[in-house]
Formats: structure tokens, C-alpha cells, sequence
């Protein structure tokens, strides 16, 4: 608890600004001791442990503990960790000094970069590996044409943040069936941004274990941290099988829980996305046990793509309101429930665009379409949440559709109205919502993400979309209902 008291103290004098600069926030003494936890006791006599992006050496800590009082065989540890912040690194300084005063260990403590480090020794030092790795890697994105971005090609890793490419590093200077123990952002599970990353990982390691903290603001609370976590342990070059998935609330771990699920449940054969996800439960979901849902959007017909009117760049052409001339511009606030809104008097957005040569090119004809919110709110029962377009609730020939928007067409045009009924009821049910996000750890609904789900077929939407039309609108229950009876 002493560490603890260290870190908040020593986070309460960083500011926002330099916090941003470095994307560290510092692990809890609880997370730090589940992740110690994590490793196999093994029966190393050495071990030689790395912690990049130490911070006060919370991590370390929880790992020395561990081997303190028993929990590893261990004779010697040799610990190496990088913590590029001076004040942080004073800090850490007097930890691991605490422990070498104790313990038999080495202690290795560096304040130069690590990526450019970890490559350095790649490249020119290949004998230098270690046996564990625990990490609470920095969150920020990498430019494309930074020097960072630049030097990580040099070794084989093409990623976008700073917490995925300091894992991927950490993965090549391990020793074959070394662990690596690691807390990271879970939004490199699905998207394609992330694809190479996985790509990257899933080629090297096997993932033993994966623990997800539910609540979004709670494992990093002190910080203001608002994004679901996971944390991973890891086996460099281990032959992969069944993973253990466990879940808690927060850092308490009070309502833990655990399953073991086989592999194909957590990347599915023949995905070439390689999305990952985490079941929460030991139950099947529908969507994984019937073969009624084994259809792609090509199978159907349809497509799907995010909605090309981006306000800003046709600023001058915007409305508050219809006027002659113009044609209905449709944002996620127009859209309540299955239906729309529209015009929506006193909302900050304009409710319509002018349609000329300038514009045209953005714009849709008018028809059936199954619309998705791109953004939904944590509190939000559902993530996947969509609405029909009805073609006569508008007194026009054309529809814009705001970059918020994903939308579901034919050839960007409208869809037969049964198909697009059936897609609202598939896409509203809380199974296609637990499915989501198994693999989805953040509020962003991407077309990609949607473009790769399991649909039924088009039949099955047509007939579920004639059921819908003889209702006026329906319930969760009543969605759930008729969805669980095409199993």
C-alpha cells in the first residue's frame, strides 16, 4: 500500500498536458499483484525479468513480492526497467533499491527510450533475452511518418500506438517460452489498424489467459482513464490451447470469474481479421451455435459503409432547416428507437444540405436503409443500436448521411423494405450485441466491424422483416423471441 501512496502522489504532479505527452498512467498495487499472479511458478534458477515503462515500479514490485514470500523458485532476479520520466524514475530508483537491499537481484535501470533500445538490441544484441516480461505500456497513437513509426519497420512491426508496439518489442526480446504478463487497451482486439499488430501476435505467443475489466472507468479510476482494459498473459513460441477468460468489475476483483474456452472460440477458423474475442460466459451464443447465421453481406446482397457527408467540408452548403433546394441531412440524433425524427428543430446540428454539383456526389436516393450509430454511449444498453429509413418520411429525391452514420444499402441505393426491416430486428437483438462485443471493447461501431459479422440469409431477413411490418414497434423481448426461434 506504501507503493500505492508513492504513485498517486507522484501522479498527482504530473500534469494533464505531460501526461498526454508520455500516454503513462500508473498500475494500481491490486492490478499489479493479479498480474504477478499470472506467471506459472516454473523452474527457472535466474530470472530475468523486463518492465518497460516502469512508472514508480508497481509492477516489479507486486512481481519481487511474489517471489519473496515463495511464489517463485527462483535464486536470483535480474530486473531491467525503462522509465523515460525523471521524477518517475527517482521514484522507481528507490523501489528497486528497497528490494536489492533484501533480495538477491540485479537491478538494470535505464532512462533512454525504449523502442529505440529494445531495437538496438534486437538488431545487434540477440543473446540478451529475458525469461518474464510485466508491462503497463504508454497509450498514445504513433504518426505514420514518425521516427518511432520508422524504426519499428526495421524489426518487422507495422502498429499505431505506442502500447501495442511496446508489447511487439517486448514479445522478440523474449527467450522461447518466455511469459510476458501485460495490461493493455482492449481496442486492438478488432478494426484494421490493429489487423498487423494481431497478425504480429497472434504468429509469436500463445495466450494463456485473458482478464476483462468490465467497467470502463474503473481499472486506471485515479487517473480518469475512460476505456476497457485487458490484461494478457502471454507464451512466447508456446503451442496454443484452451484460454482461461476471466472478469471483474474493477480492480477488486470482487465479482471475479472464470472460464476456459478452446481457441476457436476466442479467434474464430477462417477469420482473416483475426478479431479476438472474449466470452464472458461458459454459454454458446446463438450466433455460435446455429448455422442460420453463416451468411456474409455479400451472400445477401447488401453492403455497408460509413456515411460520406462529413460536415465540415461542406460547411457553406449546411442548413438549419429544409429549404428549396436542399435535401434532408440525417445525423445519429435524428434517429430515436427504430425511427426518425426529422426535421429536429433547436438541435445544434443543421437538419439539411443544398443539393448542387458540389454536394451531389455525397448523397443517396431516397429508399429503405438500416442505419447504425458509428458512436454509442457507455450507458447505452446496447452498442450495435439501428433504425429503418422510410423513404416516404421524407418529401425528397435524395438523403444525406452524416459521417456518424454507418449505413446498410444496395449499391448506394435503397434496399427492398422487408430486407431492410429484417436487418433492424437481426442487428437490435442482444445476441448480435453480446457477439459484438466479444470482440469490441470500445463504443465505436465500425462499418469494417459490421462487414464481417454473420448475417442470416436473405430469405430469413425478408421474412423476419414481413413479421416486423405487422408490428408497430416492437420490444426487446418480443426481438429476442423470434430471433431465438431460428435456432
Amino acid at each position: 500500500m506504501m507503493l500505492d501512496i508513492v504513485r498517486l502522489e507522484a501522479s498527482a504532479k504530473i500534469n494533464r498536458q505531460r501526461k498526454a505527452e508520455f500516454g503513462q498512467f500508473l498500475t494500481p498495487t491490486s492490478v499489479a499483484r493479479y498480474m504477478a499472479s499470472l506467471f506459472p511458478a516454473g523452474s527457472l534458477e535466474t530470472a530475468r525479468l523486463l518492465d518497460a515503462g516502469a512508472g514508480v515500479g508497481s509492477l516489479s514490485a507486486a512481481f519481487l513480492d511474489r517471489w519473496a514470500t515463495g511464489g517463485f523458485p527462483f535464486k536470483q532476479v535480474e530486473v531491467t526497467a525503462y522509465e523515460i520520466d525523471d521524477s518517475l524514475r527517482r521514484h522507481l530508483s528507490n523501489t528497486l533499491k528497497g528490494y536489492a537491499e533484501r533480495l538477491n537481484i540485479g537491478v538494470h535501470l535505464h532512462s533512454r527510450d525504449f523502442i529505440e533500445e529494445a531495437i538496438n538490441q534486437i538488431q545487434f544484441q540477440p543473446r540478451n533475452r529475458f525469461t518474464h516480461a510485466i508491462l503497463n505500456p504508454p497509450y498514445k497513437k504513433i504518426s505514420s511518418h514518425s521516427r518511432h513509426r520508422l524504426l519499428l519497420r526495421h524489426v518487422g512491426i507495422e502498429t499505431v500506438n505506442l502500447y501495442s508496439a511496446f508489447v511487439a518489442l517486448t514479445v522478440l526480446l523474449m527467450e522461447r517460452h518466455g511469459q510476458i504478463a501485460a495490461i493493455i487497451p482492449r481496442s486492438f482486439c478488432n478494426g484494421p489498424y490493429y489487423r498487423p499488430f494481431r497478425e504480429f501476435l497472434l504468429n509469436r505467443v500463445a495466450i494463456r489467459n485473458i482478464h476483462l475489466f468490465s467497467a470502463r472507468d474503473k481499472a486506471f479510476k485515479d487517473d480518469d482513464v475512460l476505456q476497457e482494459n485487458i490484461i494478457l498473459l502471454m507464451e512466447c513460441g508456446g503451442k496454443q490451447g484452451d484460454v482461461t477468460i476471466s472478469t471483474s468489475t474493477d480492480d477488486r476483483y470482487a465479482d471475479y470469474a472464470e472460464h476456459t474456452h478452446p481457441f476457436e472460440r476466442i479467434v474464430f477458423p477462417g477469420d482473416s481479421e483475426r478479431f479476438i474475442h472474449v466470452p464472458t460466459s461458459s454459454d454458446r451464443n446463438y450466433i455460435d451455435l446455429s448455422k442460420a447465421f453463416a451468411y456474409s453481406l455479400a451472400d445477401i446482397g447488401i453492403e455497408v459503409s460509413t456515411g460520406p457527408v462529413v460536415d465540415f467540408r461542406v460547411k457553406e452548403h449546411l442548413r438549419e432547416i429544409p429549404e428549396p433546394g436542399t435535401v434532408p441531412l440525417l445525423y445519429p440524433a435524428h434517429f430515436v428507437g427504430q425511427s426518425i425524427k426529422w426535421p429536429k428543430i433547436g438541435m445544434k446540428k443543421p437538419n439539411a444540405l443544398m443539393l448542387n454539383r458540389d454536394t451531389e456526389k455525397w448523397l443517396y436516393p431516397n429508399g429503405f436503409y438500416a442505419v447504425v450509430r458509428r458512436f454509442s454511449s457507455k450507458e447505452e444498453r446496447r452498442r450495435i443500436m439501428v433504425s429503418i429509413v422510410v423513404p416516404s418520411t421524407f418529401d425528397a429525391g435524395h438523403l444525406g448521411f452524416e459521417n456518424h452514420l454507418n449505413v446498410f444499402h444496395h449499391a448506394k441505393h435503397g434496399m427492398l423494405e422487408e430486407l431492410a426491416r429484417g436487418l433492424v430486428v437481426y442487428l437490435n437483438s442482444t445476441v448480435v450485441d453480446e457477439c459484438f462485443r466479444r470482440f469490441s471493447g470500445h463504443t465505436q461501431v465500425n462499418a469494417t466491424d459490421l462487414r464481417l459479422m454473420k448475417y442470416p440469409s436473405r430469405d430469413t431477413l425478408i421474412s423476419l422483416g414481413r413479421w416486423a411490418s405487422k408490428h408497430d414497434e416492437l420490444t426487446q423481448e418480443q426481438i429476442d423471441k423470434k430471433i431465438g426461434s431460428l435456432i
